[in-house]
């Protein structure tokens, strides 16, 4: 049962027995180690890693380190996914899956053309509709393997839905509409959570001078936009059984205390974080900002390793997660650095289970 932030010191105070003896279940779970079945169960394998072995229509199958990789571990769809987390990662049952490979690549009826901005250009990209007939019946298969081989999704690593801060209301209504589209979908594979990326500016705007304090109303504009579509999107999310969440990504998720503003200011509890271990844009929040958001993940965080940073301690920012009560899953996302995706999150599969 995961323990919300709200709820946290209440119900800290109510494991307290009248001589003060008792321990509250989070320094209960401390006091007692997780078996070894227990720590497998924390786990997620996770498919952003391995998306150069994947059959893809984004592009990652056609340079040298697919080739390469597909050369040394074969080369499968999301349908293998299953087992491949079985006998790659041994004991984990936990998934977290990337929408950018959904589907069935030969299959053009479960793909719908969709607007992309490319810099200042925009270009039409073709993606994954999960309420089209096709991507239904495809999301039934996928939900099959899954129960044939004893695995389930955790979480959905979404980049479909857009603009979901956009000055263009039409923009917003759009990207909430794909958005419950996948949350629906979500809900055939059993999902726990979906990542949904803020929109807006790769950037955050900056704050302009003032003849006083200097001030950001252009950011404060983007994050009330942003609340108002968590909101519609955690009350679908709600219906669907699906948490929608936030990651430390870029943009307005770049800085964490956005992240709380609006996990805070949507105040459901069908909203919650996903925090990275690396998504930072600069050292100093390596710890700090995960510090800061861990209180607000309940469901599923990416454990990374990313060689962007000299100071990567893996096992120091599980304990931070697990000091602050944290009970989901850690999702292996091995990002770059001396090993290929496999070796790499086999790597982290280490680090994960020796600080748990």
């Amino acid at each position: 049962m995961h323990i919300d932030r709200r709820d946290f010191f209440k119900t800290t105070g109510a494991g307290l027995s009248a001589a003060g003896l008792a321990l509250a279940p989070v320094q209960q779970a401390a006091a007692s180690p997780l078996s070894e079945k227990e720590k497998l169960a924390r786990l997620a394998s996770n498919t952003w890693p391995l998306r150069y072995i994947f059959k893809s229509r984004m592009g990652f199958g056609t340079n040298p380190r697919s080739e390469e990789m597909k050369k040394k571990y074969g080369e499968i769809t999301m349908l293998d996914f299953p087992q491949f987390t079985k006998d790659t990662f041994p004991g984990v049952t936990h998934m977290d899956l990337f929408s950018g490979l959904f589907g069935d690549v030969s299959d053009e009826s479960m793909y719908v053309q969709v607007p992309l901005m490319v810099g200042t250009a925009t270009r039409t990209t073709r993606e994954f509709d999960p309420s089209s007939a096709a991507g239904k019946q495809w999301l039934d298969k996928l939900a099959n393997k899954m129960a044939a081989t004893g695995t389930k999704c955790q979480h959905i690593s979404n980049n479909a839905p857009r603009d979901i801060c956009d000055p263009d209301p039409e923009k917003r209504k759009t990207g909430i509409a794909v958005a419950k589209k996948w949350l629906d979908g979500a809900k055939t594979l059993g999902a726990k959570s979906m990542r949904v990326n803020s929109g807006g500016p790769r950037i955050a705007p900056s704050p302009v001078a003032t003849a006083d304090y200097p001030k950001n109303d252009e950011l404060a504009q983007y994050l009330n936009r942003c609340i108002e579509s968590f909101k519609e999107m955690a009350d679908h999310g709600g219906k669907a059984g699906v948490k929608v969440t936030l990651e430390n990504h870029w943009g307005l998720t770049a800085n964490p205390i956005n992240i709380r503003i609006v996990v805070d200011a949507v105040g459901h509890p069908f909203c919650e974080a996903s925090p990275d271990f690396c998504n930072w844009e600069h050292e100093y929040l390596m710890y700090h900002g995960l510090k800061a958001l861990a209180p607000y993940a309940h469901t599923n965080v990416h454990a990374k390793y990313w060689n962007r940073w000299k100071d990567n301690d893996v096992r120091r920012s599980v304990k931070i997660m697990s000091d602050a009560g944290f009970e989901g899953t850690f999702a292996l996302e091995y990002e770059d650095g001396p090993w290929d995706g496999v070796e790499g999150s086999k790597y982290l599969y280490r680090e994960v289970l020796a600080a748990l």
